[in-house]
């Protein structure tokens, strides 16, 4: 990934004077009147899209939150030209990959990462991390080591479908697309939001998952684990405002292509939702977990208003993945067996 950002960088520089730059975001109107709920809440429903090419980590070249407009739409404009690149048709007498590349996954058509670097009330920004100022996660060392084992297991043991990650189990999103924090990856960065006075449903594209906010409630006991956490809210003003905690150990590791948390089961994660144009929400989190990292840490995002709709993600539909790993190794035990067999019998 950090070569191909390179490339990408690169390509946006020697294009930015070709290719025409995109128009700035606005910045938010502070007397934005939100459309309003029946009880008078205002409404955050619809369908809504957080795909950025920001990362969640600052990049080692951007020493500050902000970006320059012209450097961000140069990053835009080479992405663009890049993606336009890759869609071109496969060459199929092309050899296939060398230097332990592996034979690919998908193919650019089924990448979707977003556009845009985020932009926050007009602000395009290198992370969406905002705290600490580096922009960069505070493991703790042994929190470092603790997600680093963790991602060996889920990589590397296959003796019980029930090591392997999550994403890969289907039953949840890759990364942490659903929450808590939410946060985007590669594709199927939308949600869609059903309201009412009790409950806040969000539906996550990424595996089909749907969060259930229950309002001005109490956690469940420490004992009751949800994939995505326990969550519950309040509405400061016209804020809502999510608690989550009591998260599956299950989905504690949660890597992509975009970021790598790890979140423990009594993390305790607050999420602020403010409607800031009809077009806009802002999203704020906190992530506060000292079995992990040295201090809390915060980001900051926009999701935008999105046609939609949102279609079913059926993963487990022709995934054969997940049997095709397990039944290589139980292959490669069957061979090894054999070999040590005819090895002994030899001697």
């Amino acid at each position: 990934m950090i070569g191909k950002l390179a490339k990408t960088l690169m390509a946006g520089a020697a294009l930015a004077a070709t290719l025409s730059f995109g128009a700035s975001a606005q910045t938010w109107d502070p007397d934005y009147e939100p459309p309003r709920m029946p009880d008078g809440t205002p409404s955050f429903q619809g369908i809504w899209t957080n795909a950025s090419l920001t990362s969640l980590e600052r990049s080692a070249m951007s020493k500050s939150l902000t970006v320059p407009d012209h450097v961000a739409t140069a990053i835009e404009n080479g992405m663009e030209a890049r993606m336009a690149a890759d869609l071109e048709p496969t060459d199929p007498d092309a050899p296939p990959p060398t230097g332990g590349q592996g034979a690919g996954g998908y193919n650019t058509f089924w990448m979707d990462p977003g556009t845009r670097i985020m932009r926050v009330n007009g602000e395009a920004r290198s992370s969406i991390i905002v705290e600490p100022e580096d922009g960069r996660l505070p493991w703790s060392e042994e929190g470092k080591k603790t997600m680093q084992e963790t991602r060996h297991v889920l990589d590397n043991v296959v003796t019980d479908p029930e090591i392997r990650a999550s994403g890969e189990r289907c039953t949840v999103g890759f990364g942490s697309t659903g929450g808590a924090p939410m946060l985007s990856v590669l594709y199927n960065n939308n949600y869609q939001f059903v309201q009412e006075p009790e409950t806040v449903a969000i539906v996550v594209e990424m595996n089909h998952n749907t969060r259930l906010i229950r309002m001005n409630d109490e956690h469940r006991p420490a004992n009751m684990l949800g994939w995505l956490g326990d969550s519950v809210g309040e509405w400061d003003g016209d804020t809502l405002v999510v608690h989550t905690t009591n998260f599956h150990p299950g989905n504690a590791y949660r890597g992509a292509t975009r970021h790598r948390i790890y979140i423990t089961e009594d993390a305790d994660v607050v999420e602020r939702f403010t409607r800031v144009s009809d077009d806009e929400i802002f999203y704020e989190f906190t992530v506060t977990d000292p079995d992990v990292y040295t201090q809390p840490w915060k980001g900051e995002a926009v999701f935008r208003s999105s046609e939609g709709p949102i279609y079913e993600y059926a993963c487990h539909e022709a995934n054969y993945s997940l049997p095709g790993i397990l039944g290589g190794a139980r292959l490669e035990e069957k061979e090894a067996a054999e070999a040590a067999q005819k090895s002994g019998a030899s001697k």
